[in-house]
């Protein structure tokens, strides 16, 4: 009898314990799911809002009628394609400059041995705490002397380096054992070959999430081309959004639709490798 009634409170705890815990798990998705929702809602009313007549933009949350041609309408009155192409043409070539530059420094900062390197590294990382602001009008200025004003280089050269990029991809070069170098040094390789053949290949996962971060902040910049584009035919996606509710008036349904067609690569990019992006930061914070 005494087994059986231990049994039998051991059972309610048990049972009491679960409940405890379904009803907690439940808050914390009830939670989430609410945030999820809020931090989705300007977008759900961007994408609504892009299938309006400019009528239903003010008096309306659901279209009355869905116009699906201002999709259409926004190639008509702007040079979206154009616009579409700058920004994808100097975000590519940027990300290409930049872990190309920053997988140099960092391996320098990392695995090569130099007199006052860390010193060095610490003054290249202090430069991330200069606002960009600050930097813009001597930029502007260095631009102009050098002939780059209203052009692609204008937009390109100033972001080639990142001290950020090399910070990102000297942790995770910090996190290869050295033995690899040692190892392969013995073997005849040069540093060059240890860089190449044997460094490059395992900081994969950070060289991929430098490249995505790097391509979706140039790709939606704004004001370093704001200042120094002038040519429509040289204007990135964001300019262009910008010159059309300027110029065509406050025409919000077909000014959402441009804003949704031109986010669509961002999204595509974070679906097919949040995977990378998430384990690439997990991986890269492990060492200082």
């Amino acid at each position: 009898m005494m087994a059986n009634a231990n049994d039998v409170a051991a059972a309610k705890t048990g049972a009491h314990i679960e409940a405890r815990y379904s009803i907690g798990h439940l808050i914390v998705y009830i939670t989430l799911v609410a945030l999820a929702l809020f931090f989705l809602l300007p977008f759900i009313w961007q994408v609504l809002t892009s299938f309006k007549t400019l009528l239903d933009t003010e008096r309306t949350i659901w279209p009355s009628v869905w116009v699906p041609r201002n999709y259409l309408k926004v190639f008509e009155q702007i040079r979206f394609g154009r616009y579409f192409f700058n920004s994808i043409f100097v975000a590519l070539w940027v990300t290409t400059l930049q872990v190309t530059t920053s997988s140099f420094a960092a391996f320098a900062f990392s695995r090569l041995k130099w007199p006052g390197r860390d010193k060095v590294f610490l003054l290249y990382l202090a430069t991330m705490m200069i606002p960009p602001v600050v930097l813009m009008i001597p930029n502007f200025w260095i631009i102009m002397r050098l002939g780059l004003y209203n052009s692609y280089a204008g937009l390109i050269v100033p972001a080639a380096f990142s001290a950020f990029g090399t910070f990102l991809l000297r942790q995770f070069m910090m996190t290869i054992p050295s033995s690899l170098d040692e190892a392969a040094t013995i073997d005849g390789a040069t540093e060059w070959q240890v860089f190449t053949d044997i460094i490059l290949p395992l900081a994969r996962p950070g060289i991929i999430v430098l490249s995505i971060f790097t391509f979706m902040g140039n790709y939606r910049s704004f004001f370093w081309p704001l200042i120094l584009i002038k040519d429509d035919a040289l204007r990135t996606l964001p300019i262009g959004l910008m010159y059309f509710d300027s110029v065509y008036g406050q025409q919000i349904n077909l000014l959402m639709a441009g804003s949704v067609m031109s986010i669509v690569p961002l999204v595509i990019v974070f679906v097919i490798f949040q995977r990378q992006i998430i384990s690439g930061i997990q991986i890269g914070a492990v060492k200082g």
